[in-house]
Formats: C-alpha cells, sequence, structure tokens
C-alpha cells in the first residue's frame, strides 16, 4: 500500500468510491451535485496549504483523504473513505492516511484539525475519538469551516508538535 498525492488519473475512481460508500454502504442521502469538489480537486483542495491524497493498493484506489486549509491555522478534514476490504486494525489504511495528514499539518504550522460527519459512520467517529478528535458542538466551528448539509456531527483535533 502507498500514500500519494492526488493524481488526475484517479479522478474517476475517486467518484466512484466516496459515492459507493456514501450511498449503498452507509446510506448516506448524498449526489455528486452536492458534491461539487470532487469534480474539481485541485482548485477546491489543492490551494494554500491544503491537500487531497490517496491509498493504492498496486494501482488500485482503496482509499481517500483530504484536507481544506481554512486559514488561521486551521484545517477541515474532508473525504475521509476507505474501502470496506482495507479497513481495520489490520490494514491500517485509515490510520495511515490520518497520520499523513497530520504530518503535513505539522509541517504547514496548521494547529487544529476540524471536522464533520453523521451519526451512522460508528466506527469512523470512533477512530477519530481514539486518534484524539473531541467531539464539539456546530455553534464551536470556526465561521470558516465548510459544513456539508449532510453533516449533523462535529470534531476537533489540536495538533500538538
Amino acid at each position: 500500500m502507498q500514500i500519494q498525492p492526488y493524481s488526475e488519473k484517479y479522478k474517476e475512481d475517486i467518484v466512484s468510491l466516496i459515492l459507493d460508500i456514501q450511498n449503498n454502504e452507509f446510506k448516506v442521502p448524498i449526489t455528486l451535485k452536492e458534491q461539487q469538489d470532487l469534480l474539481d480537486i485541485e482548485a477546491f483542495y489543492l490551494k494554500k496549504n491544503g491537500g487531497f491524497w490517496l491509498a493504492t493498493d498496486n494501482d488500485k484506489l482503496i482509499g481517500t483523504i483530504a484536507l481544506i486549509d481554512i486559514g488561521n491555522g486551521q484545517g477541515a478534514l474532508r473525504k475521509m473513505f476507505v474501502h470496506a476490504d482495507y479497513r481495520g486494525k489490520e490494514k491500517l489504511t485509515g490510520q495511515l492516511l490520518l497520520n499523513y495528514l497530520i504530518n503535513w499539518c505539522l509541517h504547514k504550522n496548521i494547529k487544529e484539525i476540524y471536522l464533520g460527519t453523521v451519526e451512522q459512520l460508528y466506527a469512523a467517529k470512533k477512530f477519530y475519538i481514539k486518534n484524539g478528535f473531541q467531539k464539539i458542538e456546530k455553534s464551536l466551528l470556526p465561521s470558516n469551516f465548510p459544513i456539508m448539509q449532510v453533516d449533523t456531527e462535529f470534531f476537533k483535533l489540536k495538533i500538538k508538535n
């Protein structure tokens, strides 16, 4: 397995992986039309200190993670998705993706990461908490945090050097 920066050659695979997990696996009612960021990853994520990374296994896309630089030393974690066959403690795909993003933040002087998620992603929420994220009220989000319409729960991680 390898973690690498976004490559346009995976553009269709990214859309397919994310929509399949959202719609078919977790029944999150969201469409590609409501996620215009997936249609122009370069413009949406690859600016300032943001980024979009891929986990691949023998050139097959197995996971994604993204960071939006929202200013003030803060970032928004987005698009963390891992194919079902590559989840869990044995595979560590999610952990490797998150570690990569946190290391990126350390080097880019991003001190806080925020994220929004939905209620039914129990394993994901447990994973975030295990990694030091704390659940917060929506009212405590930075004013520049890009809330997705489907997000119902929010988390924050203070990054320690």
